[in-house]
């Protein structure tokens, strides 16, 4: 990843704006950033609306931008067919959302890069667009992050952190398995491809 990149993150991260908003919303953090643990679970509820902004804030500082092209060049140079893009970046954007608190943060930072990227590669608009906003609604029983109620279950103890982080995994596969062969075959059946 270029050192461009990482010093938009860095600056961002250590921005006043960023540790400004998360003072307001969470007066036990301190400064810097730090000092999340130990705060009570329902504390995770405001979180992602924290983090919703600075996922904003990635894409007005132009990290995403920066990405978009990286990542472009990168797929170029590889020169593959489009459907191994497809898969290729499908499950990029999938796992993605292990930095994101939100789907709505997710989708607002990433979607159009990735679809773009999709159709620059070669594959046709309408399953780009499509297959991509349906890959949204798969990852949000992937943390206890990933979405709204997802913080709200584990706040109220009915699962445990590592068994969100297990179970999730396990359905992702299944589901990625699933939309990527009965959903392929539906599409072509559509003629999305």
């Amino acid at each position: 990843m270029p050192l461009g990149v990482v010093k938009h993150v860095c600056m961002l991260l250590s921005s006043k704006v960023c540790c400004t908003s998360i003072s307001t919303l969470l007066p036990y953090c301190s400064p810097c950033c730090h000092g999340l643990q130990g705060l009570p679970y329902s504390w995770s509820a405001a979180l992602p609306a924290v983090l919703i902004s600075m996922s904003l804030g990635l894409q007005a500082h132009g990290v995403i931008n920066v990405f978009s092209s990286w990542a472009g060049g990168q797929l170029g140079a590889l020169a593959l067919p489009w459907p191994a893009s497809f898969a290729a970046l499908h499950l990029l954007f999938f796992s993605a959302h292990y930095l994101f608190a939100s789907q709505t943060a997710h989708v607002g930072a990433l979607y159009a890069a990735f679809c773009s990227l999709m159709m620059s590669a070669g594959v046709p608009p309408q399953l780009a667009a499509l297959s991509l906003a349906y890959n949204v609604n798969l990852f949000g029983s992937l943390t206890h992050y990933a979405s709204g109620q997802a913080a709200v279950y584990l706040g109220a103890g009915f699962l445990k952190t590592e068994d969100v982080f297990l179970q999730g995994a396990a359905c992702s596969v299944a589901a990625l398995l699933l939309w990527s062969s009965v959903g392929m075959a539906w599409w072509k059946i559509l003629g999305w491809y």
